[in-house]
């Protein structure tokens, strides 16, 4: 194996939508990049698929827009809260801002940007390729071992910039020994699909239900035909979860119209898909010739979708540090000092939205331990949800919205 069998300016780990949007960035500005992925194709059981009005006038900032018009998506009308069978509150979309949150179908969104990054001759793709090790020169990261799909060889590439995009569970992170100091997580999310519902044709509006000790969110997906229902599952709720006869536990809610389609469309439910929740962030998300960006360097909870968008506002502000250094000849001192910029600029917003996410998710851990809780919403509606409803849009204003200003530059 050679360690100098090629050289690119920039290697990025990872074409999940961080990975994929930077090094279309890169690209479009003369650099050179070569971007991994393990997985041979983007169709992973699951991806998350809301853009927040931040994560969209980021793809807006970037000309990337009209990508979402090009493939299933579907903006929501509104997001509804309800006691069991009860309405507490509902906030209509867009909110005030310029744009609703729209679901997007993540696959062909990738597919596209990486079509796009093909059109240059300067990038390069190698989808199944997996990051075995970082190769370091001296004190500083210069490129990585890469086993390609097909021939079982490894390689190495040169970089003057290695990106790590891998997400929560990033392979680069591991390697290269950044710490990740993560939160405690009461729980973990069992994802659903079933045959779509006439009622979310005219109104695709998200709602989220309690009852008894039941937290779960319904929505229409971007793809057509589905409808999806995320189970907040327990953390320590083990596996019973798989021996449970889900279309009766559908069947037997209180909300009528969802106990009446799960009993004549039960047959078209889909087995679950459990989401092992991972929050946290990287004390240091850098060090000399190594970036993360994304999840690598923060995983967010599932909660109101963060994770997509400010992955987006990530790439938009280490686009801007990072370009005027590769256009000219590399300075890897002035690179690797860039690096902490990033982090600094990037940390409050991400500190706070996840702070924010703590406070949202503790109104459903709080009704799961105290069963008095529900019975007393049920029954004043009336005067708890408008407090509710302004509770709540306290919240959803900066993380729908962005916390801090992130422009495009370069």
């Amino acid at each position: 194996m050679s360690m100098e069998l090629s050289k690119t300016q920039v290697i990025i780990v990872g074409a999940g939508p961080t990975g994929a949007t930077l090094a279309l960035l890169l690209v479009q500005r003369g650099i050179a990049v070569t971007l991994i992925e393990a997985a041979r194709d983007f169709r992973r059981v699951f991806r998350g698929e809301g853009l927040m009005p931040s994560g969209l006038e980021a793809l807006a900032q970037m000309g990337l827009l009209h990508l979402v018009e090009a493939i299933p998506h579907r903006p929501l009308t509104g997001w509804t809260f309800l006691v069991g069978d009860r309405p507490l509150f509902r906030v209509d979309e867009p909110l005030g801002a310029a744009r609703p949150c729209t679901l997007v179908s993540q696959p062909p969104l990738l597919e596209n940007l990486v079509a796009l990054a093909k059109q240059h001759a300067h990038f390069t793709f190698l989808p199944g390729g997996v990051v075995k090790e970082v190769v370091q020169t001296g004190d500083r990261i210069s490129g990585v071992v890469v086993r390609e799909e097909g021939d079982g060889a490894d390689r190495a590439i040169a970089a003057d910039l290695v990106i790590g995009a891998d997400g929560r569970s990033s392979t680069l992170r591991q390697r290269a020994g950044l710490p990740l100091q993560t939160e405690p997580t009461p729980i973990d999310v069992l994802w659903f699909k079933v045959a779509a519902h006439p009622r979310f044709v005219e109104d695709n509006v998200f709602s989220t239900v309690l009852e008894g000790d039941r937290v779960f969110s319904i929505f229409h997906g971007a793809a057509p035909g589905k409808l999806h229902i995320a189970w907040v599952l327990p953390a320590d709720a083990g596996d019973r979860w798989k021996q449970t006869d889900w279309v009766a536990e559908f069947s037997g809610l209180r909300l009528g119209w969802l106990a009446e389609h799960f009993r004549t469309q039960g047959h078209t439910l889909e087995p679950p898909m459990k989401l092992s929740v991972i929050v946290g962030r990287c004390p240091q998300w850098w060090q000399p010739g190594l970036l993360l960006l994304g999840d690598a360097a923060h995983p967010m909870s599932p909660v109101r979708a963060q994770g997509i968008n400010l992955a987006l506002r990530d790439v938009i502000v280490a686009a801007n540090h990072l370009v005027p250094l590769l256009q000219h000849p590399i300075n890897t001192a002035k690179l690797d000092a860039a690096l902490p910029h990033i982090q600094a600029e990037r940390d409050p917003e991400i500190i706070r939205a996840q702070a924010l996410q703590r406070a949202e998710a503790h109104q459903g851990i709080l009704i799961r331990r105290n069963p008095w809780v529900l019975p007393l919403l049920h029954w004043s509606v009336p005067i708890l949800g408008p407090l509710g409803r302004l509770s709540w849009l306290r919240r959803q204003y900066p993380l729908r919205n962005g916390i801090t200003s992130v422009r495009l530059e370069v």
